[in-house]
């Protein structure tokens, strides 16, 4: 978008080249690719998924969202293939039977010539009954190919787009690590369980189906047999199936309790050695590993009763059925061939019904894993976007907080009808106590929170009835704890704007003190910077943040803590830099360390969520109240001599 600078009015709008680098372009230098481009359908079907559109919470009502929007030819292509591979493998057996007829009539002429015939005709076609089918489920295997990797990514890219939109809160209560595992187990669970629809699921109905017809063509009741004991069968392995599933979960947790508490002795093991604790942590370890064992132990005896049952129930199958055929071709009911067919036809049965049985672990487990993804991802924005809203314009800078009344979810106060407005281009410190509600006030401005009650505007306009990402593309921020992305230096200090110069991305970096720190790493601007900036000193980190901000060059600018890791002469340097920085632009800084904000035209003590003390810093000092206590105390040092 294109940002707001000094003094300028612009309206935000997409810029012209705001799109991400690919990741061969985010880690090789001048961003230059070495890898060819995706190509073009997938990365349309990935940029719909941009939209932000809200994924249905169900499992299935999220596939079938998928399918409707992407790959409904796809999937009636894929459950076409596989029912008619099944019906052709189910006639494989009759073909048999009829083939072994044929040889009982040849014997039975005396080998003649003119007997071959049938025999040669249902040997060919056996063989084409055989071998087709095999063809068909490559041909699954193929049109799955080209759908799954790209099912994958597009369930994880809408349920990233809708997870960006949650609110602050949102991502307090949620680990990130655990976040990015269940999208990444959501795009796996739906591609096993689409499979599972299509082919496993789809080939046993069909099959059944396709032997009942086969079976009732000999006797009625064959047919009820085989449908009967499908019924209750695939019934009561589903109620074995869900029961496993709970005890695998609960294998599950003892695994990972017993592996966090593993951990977290060997990352305090200078610790444990210092107080000469390790018989004890052994002995506390023990108590978690004896809990996975005994549930390990639970899990593996009722998996073994498990397929006890579905070996006993598919072996009562087969000789059922065999018995049945056995005392009516011995009656002369039905032929030798009939025989055969049945105890062929029988045996395929049970056993692709005892293979989805064991399949149905993975289905109920699957599904487990996709509704808790979905249950934790796709809950309702808690800030949304108002009907009608517009981009903001921001030309002045103005900020005021009308009658603001906040407290936190658990229900702790923090501003209590709140007044205050900031004049364009004022620079006003806040200041006070931990929990005083500084950065409570940051967050409300940019409306990470929404207040309960009271309006805060910029420049006269109602931040509830603008955009979002306008909202936020209108302020910069330099944060206490800045973030940055494990990549280059050079895309963290341009991510405002990923078509800024080489030359912006220096002269800001140089402006931020940063270029010289930069350009002393052997990679210079294209050094990867590591998960959460580790290769990075935390004052290096800071500096790149404000470079960052520099290129953003947005009207409104917020300092929290921005000089915190900085020894006494990078915060001089970082100082001189933020007077041009704060040149025609409203600033709001929050600060501990007095000394920052001195020079600033306002400062605000808060207390409780209260404005007790607002003005210079000359002024304050003359008052002599709690600003004046805090300074002394921090200019004569916080122990006495």
């Amino acid at each position: 978008m294109t940002a707001l600078g000094n003094g300028r009015t612009a309206t935000l709008s997409e810029p012209a080249d705001d799109r991400p680098p690919t990741r061969e372009q985010a880690e090789t230098p001048d961003g230059a690719s070495t890898a060819a481009p995706l190509p073009a359908d997938d990365i349309e079907e990935l940029a719909e998924a941009e939209s932000g559109v809200r994924p249905p919470s169900s499992p299935f009502g999220f596939i079938a969202f998928l399918v409707r929007r992407h790959y409904k030819r796809h999937v009636a292509a894929l459950i076409a293939v596989a029912t008619f591979a099944t019906i052709l493998e189910a006639l494989g057996p009759a073909a048999l039977g009829r083939l072994v007829n044929a040889v009982t009539t040849a014997v039975g002429r005396g080998g003649a010539a003119a007997s071959y015939g049938d025999v040669a005709f249902w040997f060919a076609m056996l063989g084409l009954l055989w071998f087709t089918p095999s063809l068909l489920f490559r041909l699954h295997d193929a049109i799955d190919r080209t759908m799954s990797p790209r099912l994958r990514g597009l369930a994880q890219k809408y349920l990233f787009a809708w997870l960006m939109g949650h609110s602050s809160r949102y991502f307090q209560e949620n680990f990130a690590g655990k976040l990015g595992q269940k999208i990444k187990q959501a795009g796996q669970a739906t591609n096993g369980l689409l499979y599972l629809v299509t082919l496993d699921i789809t080939r046993i109905v069909v099959l059944i189906a396709t032997g009942t017809i086969l079976l009732a063509a000999q006797s009625p009741f064959y047919a009820a047999v085989l449908v009967g004991w499908t019924t209750v069968y695939l019934y009561v392995v589903q109620r074995l199936a869900r029961r496993c599933v709970r005890l695998s979960k609960a294998f599950s947790e003892e695994v990972s309790t017993s592996t966090g508490r593993l951990i977290d002795a060997i990352t305090n093991v200078d610790l444990v050695r210092a107080f000469a604790k390790s018989a004890f942590e052994r002995k506390y370890l023990s108590r978690f590993l004896a809990d996975e064992m005994n549930a390990s132990k639970r899990l593996r005896l009722f998996l073994m009763w498990m397929k006890v049952f579905m070996a006993t129930a598919m072996l009562g199958l087969q000789l059922a059925l065999i018995w049945m055929a056995v005392t009516d071709t011995i009656s002369g009911a039905i032929t030798l061939g009939a025989f055969t067919m049945i105890f062929f036809l029988g045996n395929m049965i049970a056993r692709s019904v005892q293979d989805l049985s064991f399949r149905m672990l993975d289905f109920f487990e699957q599904l487990g894993t996709l509704d808790e993804a979905l249950a934790l991802v796709t809950q309702p924005h808690e800030i949304q976007d108002a009907a009608g809203a517009v981009p903001i314009v921001v030309t002045r800078g103005e900020i005021a907080f009308r009658g603001v009344t906040f407290a936190h979810g658990d229900g702790h106060p923090v501003f209590q009808g709140l007044n205050l407005v900031i004049r364009p281009g004022e620079k006003v410190g806040l200041v006070g106590k931990s929990g005083s509600g500084k950065s409570t006030l940051i967050k409300l401005l940019r409306r990470q929170f929404e207040p309960q009650n009271g309006t805060i505007e910029i420049d006269g306009q109602d931040i509830s009835r603008v955009t979002w990402d306008s909202l936020n593309l209108a302020i910069s921020e330099v944060q206490q704890m800045p973030g940055v992305f494990h990549r280059p230096i050079r895309e963290n200090i341009r991510y405002a704007n990923q078509g800024a110069s080489q030359q912006l991305v220096e002269t800001s970096a140089r402006q931020a003190f940063a270029h010289e720190f930069i350009t002393q790493r052997q990679e210079g601007y294209d050094t990867i910077v590591g998960e959460q900036g580790l290769k990075l000193s935390g004052g290096e980190r800071q500096r790149v943040a404000i470079a960052r901000a520099l290129v953003k060059d947005a009207r409104i600018l917020v300092m929290d803590e921005a000089t915190s890791s900085l020894d006494s002469e990078s915060e001089y340097l970082i100082q001189m830099a933020m007077l041009q920085l704060m040149q025609n632009r409203t600033v709001i800084a929050i600060a501990h360390r007095l000394s920052t904000i001195a020079g600033m035209d306002r400062i605000i003590l808060l207390e409780n969520g209260r404005i007790v003390e607002d003005g210079s810093h000359a002024e304050l000092l003359l008052k002599g109240g709690a600003y004046a206590a805090l300074w002394n105390r921090q200019v004569g040092g916080f122990i006495e001599a």
